[in-house]
């Protein structure tokens, strides 16, 4: 796991964008993994400031949505597949039909998490996957307990973050009871994970995932099992990291044909 401490979310938005970039370059038709909520924003804004003023071309490329609501309504407002849609597909050049999303209202949710897999894989699989993390710790909707073997599946969420996502509604009464998300097997298979985490209502959690221990009440400490795992955060997220000062030098002295 590599931890980089970044000033603030510009410079995070921009280094993501250029592994993104990096990647699209060296693969057109490459798989990225979408993440909804504030921590992926600042890179969203790049890719599209990117595509408008460079013409970084995303026209072969697919995407697959972390996770969806149970029970809204298609077209609701905060469907994350309305969401992406809004902060970030519609804004640069891929096609709407490679933009893939679990199926929240299916009639055999079973059944529509055991295609979304499929699809997953017969397009190759994800090879980059954005992260944000929860204040528990949850990475897509795994909340703490998850299996580490768990594949897209449905899932109830823990009042924290029911309470956590009720900004997006109107009142917390809203707020669904469940999910459907990818689970921790089916993230870690992403060739590259990149997790976004800011503000020092994170610093818990980071500090949990990134030198605690790996367990299941920290779904997010799964990644320290991951080959490729890349960890990007603000002063304030960092805060509570021993090893910070470590993490600040390896990455100031990093050779540069490592990439990100």
């Amino acid at each position: 796991m590599e931890v980089v401490i970044l000033p603030g979310t510009k410079q995070i938005g921009k280094l993501a964008a250029d592994a993104i970039e990096s990647l699209l370059g060296r693969k057109p038709h490459a798989v990225l993994g979408l993440a909804t909520g504030s921590s992926p924003l600042p890179i969203y804004d790049e890719l599209a400031a990117r595509h408008e003023r460079d013409g970084l071309d995303f026209g072969q490329a697919h995407a697959f949505a972390l996770d969806e609501y149970v029970g809204l309504e298609p077209g609701h407002p905060e469907s994350y597949r309305e969401v992406i849609r809004r902060e970030f597909t519609s804004r640069v050049n891929i096609s709407p039909e490679n933009v893939h999303s679990p199926d929240g209202a299916a009639a055999d949710l079973p059944a529509a998490c055991q295609a979304y897999e499929e699809l997953m894989h017969a397009l190759g699989g994800v090879d980059l996957q954005i992260l944000g993390v929860g204040t528990d710790g949850h990475i897509g909707f795994n909340e703490p307990g998850s299996s580490f073997a768990s594949r897209t599946r449905i899932k109830s969420l823990i009042e924290q973050t029911r309470r956590d996502n009720a900004r997006f509604f109107n009142n917390m009464a809203e707020v669904p009871h469940h999910v459907v998300t990818q689970g921790l097997g089916t993230i870690l298979e992403a060739r590259h994970v990149l997790l976004v985490a800011t503000g020092a209502q994170k610093a818990q959690a980071v500090r949990d995932f990134v030198e605690g221990p790996v367990a299941a009440i920290c779904a997010a400490s799964v990644l320290q099992f991951h080959p490729h795992a890349t960890v990007l955060l603000d002063e304030a997220s960092a805060s509570s990291l021993k090893l910070a000062d470590f993490y600040r030098h390896t990455y100031d002295n990093k050779p540069p044909w490592q990439g990100l």
